[in-house]
């Protein structure tokens, strides 16, 4: 994969620095994206081929999750969070506490992988309340036994993303439901590589992330097949998860952005480019393009929050918290 290298970068990929004052945060860069760590690699993609191509705008991009991304848009800090879930209520109204007017545009498509070890030969389905009852609290599931009488009597090894992450968000409330209380005491992180690597190395484990990361890894690992309850199990790949037939674990994914930033030209600009190519550069770093109708409705809101659009334009822009 042209772009594989980049995943084992460090989480914070600096493109030139730009001392600017007079802003309302500290600024090290033009533009200052953080959030999700699943939106991460399109981000980061879409600033290196920013970088090549003009130079003189210079983007910092960081992964502290969609929850530490959020905290950090809501006061300000940064211009551009990406996200991996929706906003909540609560961060909406921390942004309108703190007079932060957004605008939000869905960039991608991406599934939640459940992946396992590749010496594990026992398991290669589960079905969504399988993995309720394994990720939910005080789950008597231990082994991979208790899942199933024919596999092993050997303890799952759980690894998945930590709180502060939208793919922890969207886990739980597609498999767990609004209602129940997660399971703790598994290794959690942010930081996808770091999962990955635990599930490599350990024949009994099992864990979950976004998609890309199997993709860019999928000879290190193995990925199931997940039945929703209709007793047809179906793996997470390109059509699957654009068709939404892998289901319930298939998103949208955004990026957040700022109006107070958006006035700023090169913010502006970066928003342009990563529109433009989002679709290229989602595909080529393991994730779903968005369809034709959403790219075209990504277009009509930033024509009309740059004053381009009129009519149907403006109120395909019209400010979620304003």
């Amino acid at each position: 994969m042209e772009l594989s290298h980049r995943f084992s970068r460090l989480a914070l990929v600096l493109v030139g620095v730009l001392v600017v004052t007079g802003c309302r945060k500290p600024r090290g860069a033009d533009v200052q994206v953080d959030g999700s760590s699943t939106v991460f690699p399109i981000t980061e993609a879409v600033a290196e081929k920013l970088r090549d191509e003009q130079p003189d705008i210079r983007v910092t991009v960081a992964k502290s999750g969609t929850g530490g991304g959020m905290k950090k848009f809501g006061k300000g800090e940064i211009d551009i969070c990406d996200a991996s879930r929706e906003m909540k209520s609560g961060e909406a109204d921390v942004c309108t506490a703190n007079g932060i007017k957004y605008d939000k545009f869905m960039v991608a498509y991406d599934g939640i992988a459940v992946c396992v070890n590749p010496q594990n030969d026992w398991c290669q389905t589960l079905t969504v309340d399988q993995l309720k009852q394994l990720f939910s609290l005080d789950s008597p599931i231990n082994t991979w036994k208790d899942l199933n009488e024919e596999w092993p009597d050997e303890e799952i090894k759980l690894y998945g993303p930590g709180a502060d992450s939208g793919t922890y968000d969207s886990f739980n409330e597609q498999v767990l439901g609004k209602d129940t209380k997660v399971r703790t005491g598994y290794t959690q992180s942010e930081e996808d590589n770091l999962l990955v690597n635990g599930i490599a190395q350990e024949k009994y484990a099992l864990g979950y992330f976004g998609f890309a990361y199997y993709v860019e890894n999928s000879d290190r690992l193995t990925v199931l097949s997940v039945d929703p309850g209709d007793g047809n199990p179906v793996k997470p790949t390109m059509e699957t998860i654009r068709d939404k037939s892998y289901t319930p674990l298939s998103r949208p994914l955004y990026i957040y952005v700022s109006l107070d930033s958006f006035k700023q030209p090169k913010v502006q600009e970066f928003v342009k480019f990563y529109l433009d190519n989002a679709a290229e550069l989602s595909k080529k770093v393991g994730y779903v393009p968005v369809a034709d109708e959403i790219g075209e409705e990504n277009q009509a809101k930033f024509n009309a929050l740059t004053g381009e659009g009129s009519g149907e334009a403006e109120e395909a822009a019209a400010e979620p918290n304003a």
